[in-house]
């Protein structure tokens, strides 16, 4: 059953993929990291004139915006969803081009074969390496796999200095490098001297507090800590997705003789409703498969870290005295589960209800659409993808109470603290809300997120940023 669950969601994801064309993220050793012997920087040779750079004065000049730090677009991660998002908005803008990084093997790996519209196809030794898609130039960087958790760093440098290739090449001018999360602040230097040497700009969205996640070791939180400080030191512009972040990172590193360079941009948001029918045959699969019912259970969607509070939500839930099924859609950790369940023993309460992961975004989308309510608990972080797309989606929010989402959700939503009995308490108070109450509070979240948080909104200030750098 579960294997045939991975097939259907596999397949429904595709299909998904379509529907919404047609409508409209060990120890590294560093001398791998500058030598880069895997990458072949022979590759595409070939110029491309549609992507040189060279215009006539008669014409704008095209921005070339190099994006590294997503592993693929479309995936289940913030920044996989922000660059689909962002190049789909911007798919017929004539004055931007993107060249996108998308890992090409491992964990997370670009399969572009579960997108629509892919063209341009560039194969070598069988494997697609370069493709297009929402007119973006996606190109695929292979890591050495036995480098475990240390691959994200090499997969940065090396998306850098793939980037640094590909503006030689086609003689690019003035491009921006718009680098995502704080990974790679000791390697960086010599790359972004060379880019500014190539008359190249470098920016940076630091994420969240990522030195302050719990799952990471003293050195690591350490080495996090200090990347983070030399990447925003170097940088030409930190564009931070939250006010919170944007406020922290001028407090921890202006200085008298220079203040970092900073604006807000925030994350995005749908404000649709899911193109899925109450009645949809496979949500109602779904449901009798998980054993729920529309409008009787709470949900939460994320990465299952403990910074992200379930054990908190999962305890006050077991407190309360709801009748109602709380449905965890996440990709479990062992380990951590069996800490919980150690914990908690909440295993035998029926109502807990851990259902796997869901990748096709319309069908989670009608998820949170039906469901009662949302937890949401994360505590570090800036602008969180899955706050904003329950506001845009739930109608009854409760929210840990700390500033990211406060400043996300305002008065739309309900807060809990980490007190013991709080959540609990607030449990019960919503259940007990009356249906009116409940849509009064959607009606101020979807307003708030049409207001501040649109794909709209956010992708038309991500132009004037980039085409008035």
């Amino acid at each position: 059953m579960v294997f045939q669950d991975v097939r259907e969601e596999q397949n429904h994801y595709r299909m998904a993929a379509v529907e919404r064309e047609q409508t409209v993220k060990q120890t590294l050793d560093t001398r791998q990291i500058w030598n880069l012997e895997y990458i072949d920087m022979k590759e595409s040779k070939e110029l491309r004139k549609s992507n040189s750079g060279q215009h006539s004065q008669s014409e704008r000049p095209v921005q070339h915006v190099f994006l590294v730090g997503a592993k693929s677009l479309g995936a289940y991660g913030g920044y996989e969803t922000f660059i689909n998002k962002l190049t789909e908005y911007h798919q017929n803008n004539q004055s931007i081009k993107y060249h996108v990084a998308c890992k090409a093997n491992g964990p997370g790996c670009m399969d572009e074969r579960t997108l629509a519209g892919v063209s341009e196809r560039v194969i070598k030794d069988g494997q697609v390496v370069e493709f297009t898609y929402h007119n973006a130039h996606c190109f695929k960087i292979h890591v050495p796999e036995k480098l475990g958790s240390a691959q994200a760093i090499y997969y940065d440098v090396a998306s850098l200095k793939k980037s640094i290739v590909i503006i030689k090449e086609q003689n690019i001018q003035h491009p921006i490098v718009y680098i995502m999360a704080c990974r790679i602040g000791p390697f960086m230097k010599h790359y972004y001297r060379e880019i500014h040497r190539l008359g190249g700009c470098v920016y940076l969205n630091p994420d969240g507090h990522e030195w302050m996640r719990a799952k990471w070791s003293a050195p690591v939180r350490k080495y996090w800590k200090e990347s983070e400080r030399m990447m925003v030191k170097n940088s030409d512009l930190v564009i931070c997705d939250s006010v919170t972040i944007e406020k922290y990172i001028h407090s921890s590193y202006d200085t008298s003789k220079k203040k970092v360079n900073t604006t807000f941009i925030a994350y995005g948001a749908e404000t649709r409703k899911s193109t899925l029918s109450d009645d949809s045959k496979r949500l109602m699969d779904w449901y009798e498969r998980k054993q729920l019912s529309a409008h009787n259970y709470y949900l939460v969607v994320g990465r299952f870290v403990p910074e992200n509070n379930y054990e908190t939500m999962i305890a006050e839930f077991m407190k309360s005295k709801s009748k109602k099924d709380f449905i965890i859609i996440t990709n479990t950790n062992p380990k951590f589960l069996d800490e919980l369940e150690e914990k908690l023993h909440f295993r035998s309460d029926k109502r807990i209800k851990f259902v796997g992961t869901v990748y096709d975004q319309e069908f989670l989308m009608k998820i949170r659409e039906n469901a009662y309510g949302y937890f949401h608990g994360h505590e570090v972080g800036g602008t969180n993808p899955s706050l904003l797309e329950a506001l845009g989606s739930t109608d009854l929010n409760l929210l840990l109470n700390v500033g990211f989402n406060k400043e996300v959700a305002e008065d739309s939503a309900l807060y809990w603290s980490k007190d013991n009995g709080s959540l609990a308490a607030l449990i019960d108070k919503a259940d007990q809300m009356k249906e009116a109450e409940r849509a009064a509070m959607g009606v101020k979240a979807k307003k708030r997120i049409a207001e501040a948080y649109s794909w709209e909104k956010i992708s038309n200030r991500y132009e004037e940023v980039f085409c008035n750098s």
